[in-house]
């Protein structure tokens, strides 16, 4: 055999292990970033946050307009009300409603976003529906809350948070439709 097959060979190896090396670090990214997210507190929006014992600033007035979208999904999503005047440091529950509108189980998990993006520093939510994934049955409707808390040391020039929550359909996760008996 000739060295030079010999060598194409030798890279024809060093190259499928470079890619089956590439490939694992890549599969074990996502499971490294979530524990670091979780050690570190960044990025944690499936648990509550921490709410320090506030009081309500009756003196500041702020609007919470309310915004929803889906990314893929066949779900109606919408919030139950466009916009809510609240005072920081007052708890406050909003609702948002979802309909599947497909004729299968479909599970889905919301991402909140905040408009200033400072915002999302101050705005505290005690209890979402983004903490769990929700899986909703064929043409289900379900209304589901949020209670949230803006803290009082927000900026006095913000005056109006927009929180928008996208839905996601989680893979792997669709009910399978069931074919029918076949006839013997």
């Amino acid at each position: 055999m000739s060295t030079r097959a010999n060598d194409n060979r030798r890279l024809l190896v060093r190259l499928g292990i470079a890619a089956v090396a590439m490939f694992g670090f890549g599969f074990a990214l996502v499971p490294f970033y979530e524990a670091i997210c979780q050690v570190t507190g960044l990025r944690n929006i499936l648990q509550p946050d921490v709410v320090e014992n506030t009081q309500v600033d009756p003196s500041r007035q702020l609007t919470i307009e309310l915004d929803a979208n889906t990314h893929d999904l066949a779900w109606r999503f919408r919030p139950t009300q466009n916009s809510v005047d609240i005072h920081p440091g007052q708890l406050v529950e909003i609702t948002y409603e979802v309909t599947n509108t497909r004729d299968v189980a479909v599970t889905g998990q919301a991402v909140p976003s905040y408009g200033p993006q400072i915002a999302g520093d101050y705005f505290k939510k005690l209890n979402c529906f983004c903490f769990e994934k929700q899986t909703l049955a064929a043409g289900e409707t379900r209304v589901m809350p949020v209670l949230f808390v803006v803290d009082p040391k927000l900026p006095n020039d913000v005056h109006t948070i927009t929180l928008s929550y996208t839905f996601f359909e989680v893979e792997g996760t669709q009910a399978q439709k069931t074919a029918p008996a076949g006839r013997s």
